[in-house]
């Protein structure tokens, strides 16, 4: 039997998210203000240990909608999570040169220098993780493998939880702070390594401000397992004290997520300007980055697809020892809050 609820905290990362998309129309704090709940960011908090939550889901009744990478981390190292929705939603994953490099095609990257970001005081440096799982998929295309190229390490010291983020005109600004630029994009304009992995509306933009080449975009891929990555799928994920004692409030939370796809769908110019604001860019970006169908791809649900490109990312990790154990994803999922999400809104429609 569900209990009342204080709090729900949440937190979701600068990518397309339909937990994005129902936090900016008000439709959490609405639904939750008629339970007596409390919605409140993770990221927003001044307790740096709250705001670290985001990455090891360590709060107690908190809901996480991003990349998968953290999320994966945190049940690796035992944190008690179930994801309760997946979300795929293709963008740009690049790997990018300097015209002139003499690199036209993944081929020729062999024996050259590739700069990675190493984060250093956080505890899942998903840069890194995202950026070699890039450049491994894109040489595997070729034959070839990481061991063929070169690569260069860019420290960064700070951490990304070091600052609550901010809000402005009421929205708040989930992109890169300071200190958190890429510093690897700086060693390429520097001409200290020869190529670099980035992905979405911030990789669009770059490429176009810098001049910059694209040898290959990995998000284009016919093979969802090419494309597979930090972004794709997205996790939806919760603590299991909030599916085993406010159960009622999962289920609340995943019809408005599952609203949120539905308005999408019908609204592609206000998703568009919507997704702008969760990536700190704009309609131009949004669309270069994540196509001209971007409203329909936000789709929560648990299609076989993410199921297995989860689990094959999963083993990408805990090769590459970004995880310290291997993780079941099927026994990761919990679809009981989906299920019952689903009923209601079908039975609302009716």
């Amino acid at each position: 039997m569900s209990q009342a609820l204080d709090t729900l905290w949440y937190t979701r990362c600068p990518v397309p998210t339909s937990l994005g998309i129902a936090l900016q129309r008000g439709w959490l704090e609405q639904e939750f203000a008629q339970k007596n709940t409390v919605i409140k960011s993770l990221q927003e908090s001044n307790d740096q240990a709250v705001r670290e939550s985001h990455f090891d889901h360590t709060l107690q009744n908190s809901v996480r909608h991003g990349g998968n990478i953290p999320a994966i981390w945190a049940r690796s190292a035992g944190r008690d999570t179930r994801v309760i929705g997946l979300s795929w939603a293709d963008e740009i994953q690049l790997i990018l040169t300097l015209p002139g490099s003499g690199i036209e095609s993944v081929k020729d990257l062999k024996g050259r220098k590739f700069g990675l970001p190493q984060w250093q005081n956080v505890q899942i440096d998903f840069s890194r993780a995202q950026a070699i799982r890039g450049l491994e998929n894109a040489l595997r295309l070729e034959g070839l493998s990481v061991s063929d190229v070169e690569l260069v390490d860019f420290v960064i010291a700070r951490r990304h939880s070091d600052e609550p983020i901010q809000r402005f005109n009421g929205k708040a600004n989930l992109g890169s702070r300071s200190g958190s630029h890429n510093a690897e994009l700086v060693g390429l304009l520097r001409g200290e390594v020869d190529a670099i992995f980035l992905k979405g509306a911030h990789a669009a933009q770059l490429v176009h401000h810098f001049g910059l080449q694209v040898v290959i975009d990995t998000g284009s891929h016919p093979d969802p397992l090419i494309r597979s990555n930090n972004g794709t799928p997205r996790t939806l994920s919760v603590d299991q004290h909030l599916l085993d004692h406010h159960f009622d409030s999962a289920v609340t939370l995943v019809e408005q997520v599952l609203r949120a796809d539905q308005w999408a769908w019908a609204h592609a110019e206000e998703t568009r300007q919507f997704l702008a604001r969760e990536t700190n860019s704009n309609d131009f970006w949004v669309r270069a980055a994540y196509g001209e169908d971007a409203h329909l791809r936000l789709r929560t649900d648990f299609a076989e697809q993410s199921i297995v490109a989860l689990q094959d990312f999963t083993h990408f990790l805990h090769r590459w020892n970004f995880i310290p154990n291997a993780v079941d994803v099927r026994q990761w999922i919990d679809t009981a809050a989906f299920e019952a999400a689903s009923k209601t809104l079908h039975a609302q429609a009716a």
